[in-house]
């Protein structure tokens, strides 16, 4: 399609667009009596407006029901997570059995090390990227901490090569090719949180798998953003967030997958409570810990039903829609940006660039501009404007135009908005 860089096209894009009455799913903040142009669904996605019937419904069966509501509430409460398996897995490319629902994400990924993280006195590498989002970094460090090695010999980051934005395929399998015996996990973001570069993760899965390695990924970026095939591709586990694209609400529960060819490995470590013993016999109160068959076996604790029902109204949203037709649209709306910010830099020659990739098979629902002597200037201009967008130092803007919420409108007022930001 060629593209145009005017309003009344913007508009006709959103009235050909099968989702566009999904926006008035959800609660936008307000500038000067209009919707905000929002961004920021990378780190926080928007609240729908369904949110608030699941959270009452819970509120009205905690009031009327007490500790009952765990057997009797419409949605009882002691088996409530298990509403997120058929969806859940849906989204990841999973079987129902893979996925679970706990916690939240940096606590997940520490209990999936105990699991997948057995360093031995030649095999203790851990692979992960170059500026992974800090949380996985101090994760690393602490978890080789405790084993008791050092991070500078037992992590090893896949680096981007000198004047380039992000890490080549071909250098993080030579680099598992290299670490070789030695390496004991491979643990990267699926989708770079700075770039928005999104990961082959299948080919490295199938690298690591070659090297002898366990392979799981963060997918805080990735869940409810790209298509995933995490049974098909063999992963062994896999976390992620639900607040980002998934629109679950601030912090909260993490959602977690392990691959079914570990389900019934008694040899594999993990850490447990009782919320992860045999369902059937979980309140006969027995000492000794059998696991859930599947991912609900690395469960720990009694579940928050009032930070799911959020995470359950928004999977049901993705249920209706589904991955394909939210992932066409985030393509063209992807490459519309794309196209609007390619115009305004033609008028504005050398204010920024984009440095997440090209290609559309290495990218989702994120550009990250990097700004040459604008600086935090011109983002505080655009917060003051109505865009809601989110800076990443040194010197980036990141912008993700979220297919359930954002508009082709919305691209065409923001460029617009960063023309005069820039020039004005």
């Amino acid at each position: 399609m060629t593209f145009q860089n005017n309003l009344e096209f913007a508009k006709q894009l959103d009235a050909q667009d099968g989702l566009h009455h999904y926006r008035n799913e959800f609660i936008f903040p307000q500038h000067e009596g209009k919707n905000v142009i929002y961004f920021t669904g990378n780190s926080l996605g928007l609240q729908p407006k369904r949110t608030q019937k699941y959270v009452n419904e819970v509120m009205n069966d905690w009031a009327n029901m007490a500790v009952e509501g765990h057997f009797y509430a419409e949605k009882p409460w002691w088996d409530y997570h298990e509403r997120f398996a058929n969806p859940l897995s849906k989204i990841v490319g999973a079987l129902p059995s893979e996925v679970t629902v706990m916690n939240t994400l940096t606590v997940n990924l520490h209990l999936m090390m105990v699991s997948f993280y057995r360093p031995t006195k030649t095999r203790y590498k851990i692979i992960c990227e170059e500026k992974a989002f800090p949380s996985d970094q101090y994760m690393f460090q602490s978890q080789v901490h405790f084993h008791g090695y050092q991070p500078e010999d037992a992590i090893v980051e896949i680096k981007r090569r000198a004047g380039e934005h992000n890490i080549r395929l071909e250098d993080v399998l030579s680099k598992i090719e290299e670490i070789g015996d030695e390496l004991a996990l491979v643990l990267i973001g699926g989708v770079n949180y700075y770039t928005g570069q999104v990961f082959d993760i299948k080919t490295i899965t199938e690298a690591g798998h070659k090297a002898g390695a366990n392979v799981g990924w963060d997918l805080a970026h990735a869940a409810g953003n790209i298509h995933l095939e995490l049974h098909h591709w063999n992963v062994d586990f896999a976390c992620w967030c639900s607040y980002k694209y998934m629109n679950s609400g601030p912090g909260n529960a993490s959602g977690c997958f392990v691959h079914e060819k570990h389900h019934n490995d008694a040899t594999l470590p993990r850490f447990a409570g009782w919320w992860g013993h045999n369902k059937e016999r979980r309140f006969k109160m027995e000492p000794t810990f059998d696991p859930v068959h599947g991912a609900d076996g690395w469960q720990i604790s009694n579940l928050p039903i009032l930070s799911l029902a959020p995470y359950l109204a928004s999977v049901d949203m993705f249920a209706e829609i589904g991955m394909e037709a939210l992932i066409t649209k985030r393509d063209k709306i992807t490459s519309y940006l794309e196209f609007i910010l390619n115009e305004i830099s033609k008028e504005v020659e050398g204010s920024f660039e984009i440095i997440t990739p090209k290609n559309p098979l290495e990218r989702a629902s994120q550009l990250s501009v990097f700004l040459h002597g604008e600086g935090r200037s011109l983002f505080d201009y655009l917060m003051k404007n109505g865009v809601i967008t989110d800076w990443r130092e040194p010197n980036v803007i990141r912008l993700a135009p979220v297919p359930l919420y954002c508009s082709y409108e919305d691209m065409y007022n923001f460029g617009q908005i960063l023309k005069k930001g820039i020039l004005g």
